[in-house]
């Protein structure tokens, strides 16, 4: 039987950073990656439309630097800075800290893994194929010049009463090998039968890192 392992955490060190950069004390520590877990699902759920596929978090003494990485940076900044400056003053209220806000663009959301993943995701709830938004999503991320993409959707697909997986592939995706730069991504579509699943792996070269 296969061992399955989170191809980020696999790499952290090797290939991968912490999407965290922050030192505590152990009677700290609890409360402080609590915090950051709060934030990020406040951010996500907030910034929904904005295509954001991770978010870092830094923190020195009583500073937290948040940096939102985006395809559609507009949205998150709003007009004249308005959102920026919500988030800022909710975020502060719900850590007690002085927080910073970076917004940085992300220039190819197509071969994001987490961005290709949600893509999907919203395409199953909208009831379009899964083959069909497999195959698309596949060749538009192959078109972009990576070296290989597998996209895996589990669940009741289209309706049916047993649950399956199906998944496709295109080019090369070396899970085994660390020094690869594999890029990961996990998303839900909310159907009428129930959650389906859908993974996403990105193998891209390396000058695209």
């Amino acid at each position: 039987m296969g061992q399955k392992t989170n191809p980020t955490g696999f790499r952290l060190a090797v290939r991968r950073n912490w999407q965290s950069r922050w030192f505590a004390r152990k009677k700290d520590f609890a409360k402080l990656l609590h915090e950051d877990q709060i934030i990020r699902s406040m951010l996500m759920e907030k910034l929904k439309q904005a295509s954001v596929p991770r978010i870092f978090i830094e923190r020195a003494g009583n500073r937290v630097r948040v940096k939102i990485f985006t395809a559609r940076p507009g949205i998150v900044i709003g007009k004249k800075g308005q959102e920026v400056e919500n988030m800022k003053v909710a975020l502060g209220k719900l850590t007690g800290k002085e927080v910073l806000l970076d917004i940085q663009e992300v220039k190819k959301p197509e071969i994001e893994a987490q961005l290709v993943a949600e893509s999907v995701a919203l395409q199953l709830e909208r009831r379009i194929a899964f083959r069909r938004a497999i195959k698309k999503s596949i060749q538009t991320a192959m078109s972009l010049g990576i070296d290989g993409i597998k996209i895996q959707c589990s669940g009741r697909l289209g309706g049916t009463d047993i649950a399956r997986r199906e998944w496709q592939r295109q080019g090369r995706i070396p899970l085994h090998t660390l020094r690869e730069n594999i890029d990961y991504g996990f998303a839900e579509a909310q159907t009428l039968w129930g959650k389906i699943g859908v993974k996403c792996w990105i193998c891209k070269k390396d000058e695209s890192n």
